[in-house]
């Protein structure tokens, strides 16, 4: 599948997202500001509704959040999906009570983009990933690849908590076969993000790792389409 198809703008009407969740939201009138805010909840097909942001005075943003302006909406679904979403909606109303909120009219489209050049296909491989080349398991982050192409994967691992997270840095990725044979793909982190304690690490392969082509092969993974 050609980079271009995968750059290709789909178009959905669906907005499913959890509470909590940032979104990056642009107003351009009367001037441009862009705010990261947390989504509070939705009603499918009638408002959004997101958090105000935090301010110094009570004046701070009314001229541009206020009823009427457009603004222009983008998340992430990075995970297994790698996908930008984003839309346009009118302001709808602004609240003070119970809370200071800011309700977005239900957009009529929402417009999504494939964040990746190389299409990942979804996998349950069991894994781990180190800092180092050892075989110490203390050194050692138990978890699961959730999607592998022949440039990166999708890792997954449970955390103690909603705070652990995995910083940017190289990393080797560590995968059993059935006959123990284990291999070491060198790698490094690109991002990482915690959701209730559930970790997803995007991690980007060492270039040119012939250890990839040959996992995927024997995982009967034709390497062609990705």
């Amino acid at each position: 599948m050609s980079g271009q198809l995968k750059a290709q703008i789909e178009i959905t009407d669906v907005f499913e997202l959890l509470p909590g969740k940032i979104l990056d939201v642009q107003l351009n009138h009367p001037l441009q500001v862009r705010l990261k805010l947390p989504l509070i909840g939705y009603v499918m097909g009638q408002y959004i509704i997101l958090k105000y942001p935090s301010v110094v005075k009570d004046t701070d943003y009314e001229d541009v959040l206020k009823e009427g302006n457009v603004a222009i909406v983008r998340y992430l679904l990075e995970g297994d999906q790698g996908k930008c979403f984003a839309f346009r909606a009118t302001i709808r109303n602004v609240t003070k009570r119970p809370d200071k909120f800011l309700i977005l009219n239900y957009p009529k489209r929402i417009e999504n983009r494939q964040l990746r050049l190389h299409q990942r296909v979804m996998t349950h491989l069991p894994a781990a990933i180190s800092v180092t080349e050892n075989d110490e398991s203390t050194s050692q982050i138990q978890g699961m690849i959730v999607d592998i192409s022949l440039k990166g994967c999708g890792f997954t691992f449970k955390a103690p908590n909603e705070t652990v997270s995995v910083n940017k840095r190289d990393v080797v990725v560590l995968i059993k076969y059935a006959n123990d044979e284990q291999i070491k793909i060198p790698a490094k982190v690109c991002n990482s993000r915690n959701e209730k304690g559930k970790v997803s690490v995007g991690i980007q392969f060492a270039e040119g790792d012939k250890q990839v082509e040959a996992l995927l092969e024997n995982l009967f993974i034709d390497t062609s389409m990705i």
